[in-house]
């Protein structure tokens, strides 16, 4: 199987990111693009982001998770602990985020350390999501190898049944995470390929180093 792909090709010309226009924290910025990505452009999940892992295994490993929320102190999402990922955050904590939002011609890309959040604020979105939501998440050993479909149906209607007019608790297995960032790029596709790409460094003063790049 074969295909070549050399004549797929698009001109980036919907902005433009200068150094003189960026502010001094970069949560300021990503905040500012995501309310425009949000608003002004088509976008499935404006939220939706990559979250990169060395695995156990050695090798890194990307996936698509929901980003919950950004503070000054970084970005927060969900998963199992006991997954792929969670093992892996736990044996090196050292992560990559990425957005890429088409519509705006942009990317961000994120390096930083996660760590597990709170176990009252896990417990709090836990309540937050919907009632089917929540019993996936007690369904779900996920990435551990299963039968067939029906395995997690089954257990699904049975868990159904258990907490019928119950409340559904939040499993010790399941819970968010916080990326602080020390290191944050944001990507402006130009015409030519002459993006504009601006990295922040976080310094030792915890001020943030701010440079151009060369596309």
């Amino acid at each position: 199987m074969e295909k070549d792909l050399s004549n797929y090709r698009k001109s980036y010309e919907k902005g433009e990111l200068l150094l003189k226009d960026v502010p001094e924290n970069p949560l300021e910025l990503f905040q500012k693009w995501f309310y425009e990505v949000d608003k002004y452009f088509e976008q499935d999940e404006t939220n939706a982001m990559t979250v990169s892992t060395l695995g156990l295994d050695g090798y890194p490993k990307n996936r698509v998770v929901l980003l919950k929320r950004y503070t000054y102190e970084g970005f927060i999402f969900y998963t199992n602990y006991n997954s792929e990922k969670g093992m892996a955050i736990d044996k090196n904590p050292n992560v990559c985020l990425s957005f890429f939002w088409h519509g705006a011609e942009r990317q961000v890309i994120i390096k930083g350390k996660a760590e597990k959040i709170a176990e009252n604020l896990s417990d709090g979105y836990f309540e937050s999501r919907p009632r089917g939501s929540q019993l996936g998440a007690v369904v779900s050993n996920q990435s551990d190898v299963i039968p067939d479909r029906s395995f997690l149906e089954d257990k699904l209607s049975s868990l159904e049944k258990e907490y019928e007019n119950k409340e559904i608790p939040r499993p010790k297995f399941w819970g968010g995470y916080l990326v602080r960032p020390v290191e944050i790029e944001f990507w402006q596709g130009r015409a030519n390929r002459l993006h504009d790409r601006i990295r922040y460094k976080l310094q030792s003063d915890y001020n943030w180093k701010i440079n151009r790049l060369s596309p």
